[in-house]
C-alpha cells in the first residue's frame, strides 16, 4: 500500500522539485498550492489560512486514515529591513511561512501518529546566519528552525521524526523573482548580478531544486530513520565561511 505525503507550495522550484522526487519513490503525493500543477494530485488552497489548510489536511487523513510524509515548502521571500517592514507585512509573511507550517503539522499529527512518519520543514540558510535587508524573511525561517525540534522532542515517542532543511542561494522562481526586484529597484544588471552571487558561493554555483529535494528525499526514507530535531544544511558551503 502506498504511503501518503502532502508537500505545500508544490507547484514551482523546491516543492515541484520535491513532488516528483516523492513520486519517483512511491508516495501518493498531494500538492497544496495556489498555482496549478498537473504533478502529483494538486488541491488549490491558500496555506496562509489557517483554517483551509486545517480542512484538506483533514480531509485527506478521513481518505487514507493515515499520513505519512510532511513537507512544509509554501513561503515567500521579502527584502526589507525591520525599518521598512511594515506590521502588514510581517503578518502576511509570517501567515504564509509560519502559520502555514503551524497549520499543515498540527493537523497532519493526529494521521501520523499510529504509524510514525517523517515531517520536513523548508527552513534556510537564513536559520543559522543573518543576513542585510531580510529582517521578516530571516526571522521566518528561524522560527521554522525552532518548529522542527520542538516537535521532534514532542512527538519522538511516536515515531515521527521533524528535521528542517536549511538551503543557501537555489536557483528557482522564488531566487529569480527576487533578483528581478532588486535589479528592477537598483538598476543593477541581472547577469552581473546572477555571477556575483554564484562567484559568493565556495562551489562557485547555486544550488539546484533537485539537489534539495534529493535531501528531502533522504531525511523521509527509511535511510535517515536516527534523524530528528536537526537542522540539515545544503548551502554549497556558504555558512561555512
Amino acid at each position: 500500500m502506498s504511503k501518503v505525503a502532502v508537500v505545500t507550495g508544490g507547484s514551482k522550484g523546491i516543492g515541484l522539485a520535491t513532488v516528483s522526487r516523492l513520486i519517483d519513490d512511491g508516495y501518493i503525493v498531494y500538492n497544496l498550492d495556489i498555482s496549478h500543477s498537473e504533478v502529483g494530485h494538486f488541491i488549490d488552497c491558500d496555506v496562509s489560512n489557517v483554517d483551509a489548510v486545517a480542512n484538506v489536511i483533514a480531509n485527506l487523513g478521513q481518505q487514507h486514515q493515515s499520513i505519512d510524509v510532511v513537507v512544509s515548502n509554501a513561503g515567500r521571500h521579502l527584502s526589507a529591513n525591520i525599518e521598512n517592514t511594515s506590521e502588514q507585512m510581517l503578518d502576511e509573511l509570517f501567515s504564509l511561512n509560519v502559520k502555514g507550517a503551524f497549520s499543515l503539522i498540527k493537523h497532519a499529527l493526529p494521521f501520523m501518529k499510529q504509524n510514525g512518519g517523517a515531517i520536513v520543514l523548508v527552513a534556510s540558510d537564513q536559520a543559522l546566519i543573518g543576513k542585510r535587508n531580510s529582517f521578516a524573511y530571516n526571522l521566518s525561517k528561524a522560527a521554522l528552525a525552532s518548529m522542527a525540534r520542538t516537535t521532534a522532542l514532542d512527538y519522538a515517542e511516536y515515531n515521527i521524526r521533524a528535521n528542517a532543511v536549511c538551503p543557501g542561494t537555489i536557483e528557482t522562481p522564488l531566487y529569480h523573482a527576487a533578483i528581478d526586484s532588486y535589479c528592477e529597484k537598483s538598476g543593477a544588471n541581472k547577469a552581473e548580478v546572477h555571477a556575483e552571487e554564484e562567484a559568493l558561493q565556495p562551489l562557485n554555483r547555486l544550488g539546484q531544486a533537485t539537489e534539495v529535494a534529493d535531501y528531502i528525499g533522504f531525511l523521509v526514507s527509511d535511510k535517515a530513520t536516527f534523524i530528528t530535531g536537526s537542522l540539515q544544511v545544503i548551502d554549497g558551503g556558504y555558512t561555512a565561511q
